[in-house]
């Protein structure tokens, strides 16, 4: 919990507090190169693409293996090869909707975080004008008093 009795300006608090930061930039910049290769290939096998090339690849074979061995090869491996890619494809697309929905939070971050320092500021200068307001009071009574 912060204690904000010691924090009396809109300068304080900023310097008391870290600017809000990019988790995609942060991440991407973490990264090493073997992550970004690695990323590159996931990239690139999770596309329709490679799961198009996939199932011309595995088709290919069973039409001119069309033997009783190989309907077990169909039941078994042929599934599990042209699923595997179609199944990176999905986790890829629901990848890039959460970045973009991190993405987004972000920026809403940052919008708040200037829409607040404006009513902070607003605040700081409503403070200073009732300051001034409450002393030129204090110097009116005062003078009424010396009457």
């Amino acid at each position: 919990m912060v204690n904000m009795d010691r924090i009396t300006t809109l300068e304080q608090l900023k310097e008391r507090f870290s600017p809000i930061k990019n988790p995609n930039e942060t991440h991407r910049n973490r990264l090493s190169a073997l992550d970004k290769f690695a990323l590159a290939i996931t990239n690139k096998v999770g596309t329709m693409g490679f799961f198009f090339a996939c199932v011309i690849l595995v088709t290919i074979p069973l039409i001119f293996n069309s033997t009783l061995s190989t309907v077990q090869y169909i039941s078994s491996g042929y599934l599990q090869l042209i699923l595997l890619p179609l199944i990176l494809v999905g986790q890829n697309l629901q990848g890039r909707h959460a970045e973009i929905r991190a993405e987004h939070d972000f920026e809403t971050n940052v919008k708040a975080e200037k829409e607040i320092e404006t009513i902070l500021l607003h605040l700081e200068k409503q403070d200073e004008m009732m300051l001034d307001i409450l002393k030129r009071i204090e110097k009116l009574e005062q003078s009424q008093h010396k009457k």
